[in-house]
């Protein structure tokens, strides 16, 4: 068989295995839409707070960097003499399916196993306010509302969460998805069709450095069809902050790493984007470890890469995130972690612009 006809049937097999989950992802979508039709229209009731709710969420699954964006909203709230509260999941951890509070500069009974990793890393930067953690997130807000008293509450993940009014919803996006994945599952990589976004009152596009000016004006022109009004569009990057230790003691800029050697671990969303991170700033990695979002890391894991670290004479390189559970297991000083934070390449006046807004804030203050 020659090269061609191969390569066509194989093109061809791949054309009629797509348009087998046609039917799904039509289906998918429309669970969605009628989801959002029946909250839109009263028929399935919101709960009303009596402070602003601020959504941050996604369309797509995996990792569009809420977490980061969390943290700076939590800081910029903070800085204005707002006590804010977040609400979120707690994926993976114990409290999941129940609940719990973790309140700002609480340095006891921090663990991941019952918290969740993305929720101890919050915490752990708040200097005022707390998190809520469980999957029942309305009922959990109720339960600790008065105890915690918030001035604004932080609905993390909170685009599909839409049993809770929320004053104004932030829609992640990630530059470096391909366009080709924008398309509902099973066929691509949203969780629901992009019409959902005549409720998004922001665009966030986060790695917008990682990409060229045309992937970001087709991103926009993509997602834009779908606006019915015209929300601000912000471009953010993440600013490195250095090399830290288990301890949380600043080693060296990250900056310091070009030449190294490193054994490259992670347990996020988007592992690919973490590794291409570490090479732009000139790490060697020796090896990529890859292992699903949220895991938690064993001692028979540490030990592996601590035995390949002496082999390859290397450190291990993890993000934030990973770290929260890593030094759970291991204190070895060759363990080191990488810390970032959003920076605003544009678009930063006019979403605080937004959010001064709801939240009454003099924008000329903000």
């Amino acid at each position: 068989m020659s090269d061609s006809l191969q390569k066509n049937r194989l093109r061809l097999k791949s054309i009629l295995k797509g348009t087998a989950f046609i039917p799904f992802s039509f289906a998918w979508e429309w669970v969605y839409r009628i989801r959002r039709s029946l909250y839109e229209y009263g028929v399935l009731k919101k709960k009303i707070f009596k402070v602003p709710v601020i959504s941050v969420g996604n369309v797509a699954f995996g990792g569009t960097g809420k977490t980061p964006t969390i943290v700076w909203l939590a800081e910029w709230l903070i800085s204005h003499n707002l006590t804010p509260v977040v609400l979120t999941r707690g994926y993976k951890g114990q409290l999941e399916n129940s609940s719990g509070l973790l309140k700002s500069g609480q340095k006891f009974r921090l663990n991941p196993f019952d918290y969740g990793d993305e929720p101890l890393m919050i915490s752990n930067k708040m200097s005022r306010g707390a998190v809520i953690v469980g999957k029942k997130r309305s009922d959990n807000l109720l339960k600790y509302f008065s105890e915690v008293q918030p001035d604004v509450v932080l609905l993390d993940d909170g685009f599909q969460h839409l049993q809770i009014y929320r004053s104004f919803n932030i829609v992640l996006f990630d530059a470096s998805m391909p366009l080709n994945l924008y398309k509902v599952a099973p066929l691509g990589y949203l969780r629901e069709g992009l019409s959902s976004l005549k409720d998004a009152d922001a665009i966030v596009i986060s790695r917008a450095d990682m990409v060229t000016p045309e992937k970001l004006q087709n991103l926009v022109s993509t997602i834009s069809e779908h606006f019915h009004h015209r929300p601000p569009v912000a471009y953010t990057r993440y600013q490195p902050l250095g090399v830290f230790d288990v301890h949380d003691k600043y080693i060296f800029s990250i900056h310091e790493l070009k030449g190294l050697k490193a054994i490259a671990v992670t347990a996020i969303a988007s592992p690919d984007s973490f590794y291409r991170y570490l090479e732009s700033f000139g790490v060697e990695i020796i090896e990529k470890m890859s292992f699903s979002d949220h895991y938690f890391f064993t001692p028979e894991d540490v030990n592996e890469l601590l035995i390949k670290a002496s082999q390859h004479s290397s450190i291990i390189l993890c993000s934030e995130k990973d770290m929260v559970k890593m030094k759970r297991v291991s204190l070895d000083s060759r363990i080191l972690f990488t810390k970032v934070k959003v920076d605003f390449i544009s678009g930063e006046s006019e979403l605080i612009q937004g959010l001064s807004k709801v939240l009454h804030l003099d924008s000329a203050h903000s």
